[in-house]
Order: C-alpha cells, then sequence, then structure tokens
C-alpha cells in the first residue's frame, strides 16, 4: 500500500511538474529558438498537421523511455512517465480540441475551461515570436490582466 502511495504521489508531482515544464517550454523555445516550428502554430493550418505538432514527438519521447524502462527494472519511472503522459492526453483534448477544435470534442463550459480558452485566444492574438501573453496550458492569469498586458504591448484584443 505505501508503494501505492509513492506512485500516485510520483504520478501527480510528474504532472503538476509538466505544467511549469510547458510554460517555460512555449515561452522561451517555442517562442525563442524553436520559433521556426512553433510558427506554424500561429499561422492558419493548412492540412491536418503543421509543423508545430513535431514538438508532440519530442515531449512524448521521453515519456516512453520512462514508461518503458518503469516496465523493465526502474519502477519508480513508470508513475513519472505515465504522469507525463497524462499531461500530454490533458493538452491534447484541451488545447488541440477544445481550443483549436483540430477533432471534435465539448468545449468546457465551467469558468475554468473558458478562461483558459480564453487566456490561449488571447495568446494568439499575437501572430509573431516576442509580444504574447499566457504560455501555460492548464493554469492561466485572469482574461482582464491579459488584455491589459496587451493593450500595454499596442496590441488590440
Amino acid at each position: 500500500m505505501q508503494i501505492l502511495g509513492l506512485d500516485l504521489a510520483l504520478f501527480l508531482a510528474a504532472l503538476a511538474f509538466m505544467e511549469g515544464f510547458a510554460w517555460f517550454t512555449h515561452r522561451y523555445v517555442m517562442h525563442g529558438f524553436l520559433w521556426v516550428w512553433h510558427r506554424s502554430h500561429h499561422e492558419p493550418r493548412t492540412g491536418m498537421f503543421e509543423l508545430n505538432d513535431l514538438f508532440a514527438v519530442v515531449f512524448a519521447a521521453p515519456a516512453i523511455v520512462a514508461i518503458y524502462f518503469g516496465v523493465h527494472g526502474i519502477p519508480w519511472l513508470l508513475p513519472i512517465g505515465l504522469g507525463v503522459t497524462a499531461y500530454g492526453a490533458i493538452y491534447a483534448v484541451f488545447h488541440d480540441g477544445m481550443v483549436h477544435q483540430r477533432f471534435k470534442v465539448p468545449l468546457g463550459k465551467s469558468r475554468y475551461w473558458r478562461q483558459l480558452i480564453q487566456a490561449h485566444r488571447i495568446h494568439h492574438a499575437v501572430h509573431t515570436k516576442d509580444g504574447a501573453v499566457s504560455f501555460g496550458f492548464l493554469l492561466a492569469r485572469p482574461v482582464r490582466e491579459l488584455k491589459a498586458k496587451l493593450r500595454e504591448r499596442g496590441v488590440g484584443v
């Protein structure tokens, strides 16, 4: 039973860690030196995929490795890999489904989901590498603060 508690703690820690990691990566990598990939996400999509989708492959690789080694000899890696995978699944449903409607998923009706959807749409009000706000995916500042920050930067929303 104690191992199950540790597994749950590792799973939840990995899931929570991923929001901070995703924020940092979105802010400083995607809107930084790998803007060449991420730019496709701030432009109208012309097909089923965009270059930005390569990030899903990059982020999935460590989770796959952790799950593999978690099953084959290093058991504490399994809940970490599953936590990272769970974050990826939540991200896919929220970001690709609810926000960008790349596949059919009901829009979130709660205040929380509405705020996240609005915050991400405000992020997309900027079509360039610099000047965007709201880089998180499951946590977002209040919409009025994000709009005020964009107005300060000269972007109308």
